[in-house]
């Protein structure tokens, strides 16, 4: 099972990093941490001091893939090319999360598809391209 990344903090953590693989069209960050916890208003005035064993984690989230995609606007300008690639890119993550290191992964749009290439804003021909171009690009991120 693959979490999504939600937080704008998570994100530029993992984008401060110079990216692991890039391609024509996008570029694959990775950061070996874990997805900033935010605090709740309860805990904020939790006091620990007098716990048993201090030094022990209390968090339970366990190692695993977190996933945050950046598609920008400006890049995929309709709503479905856009929600097309985020779905591309959950898949081929899915795929190949067994050979990926553990860790907070964002994969970004660097540059739009040529809108003369592709018929319609969710062609086949787009969602081939994409697919082989991010496939390539995990195997790479490896």
């Amino acid at each position: 099972m693959i979490g999504r990344l939600l937080r704008k903090t998570d994100f530029e953590r993992v984008l401060a990093v110079p990216p692991c693989s890039r391609s024509a069209h996008f570029a694959v960050h990775h950061l070996k941490a874990r997805p900033s916890a935010p605090l709740a208003p309860a805990a904020r005035k939790l006091c620990t001091g007098d716990a048993p064993n201090p030094d022990k984690p209390v968090d339970n989230l366990l190692s695993g893939h977190w996933l945050g995609c950046v598609i920008p606007k400006r890049h995929a300008a309709r709503a479905v090319t856009r929600n097309m690639l985020r779905r591309q890119v959950r898949e081929t993550m899915q795929r190949h999360a067994g050979a990926l290191l553990p860790g907070l992964w964002v994969v970004r749009l660097r540059q739009p598809f040529p809108k003369a290439g592709f018929p319609s804003a969710d062609s086949a021909a787009l969602r081939a391209t994409a697919t082989t171009e991010l496939e390539r690009l995990f195997q790479r991120a490896r």
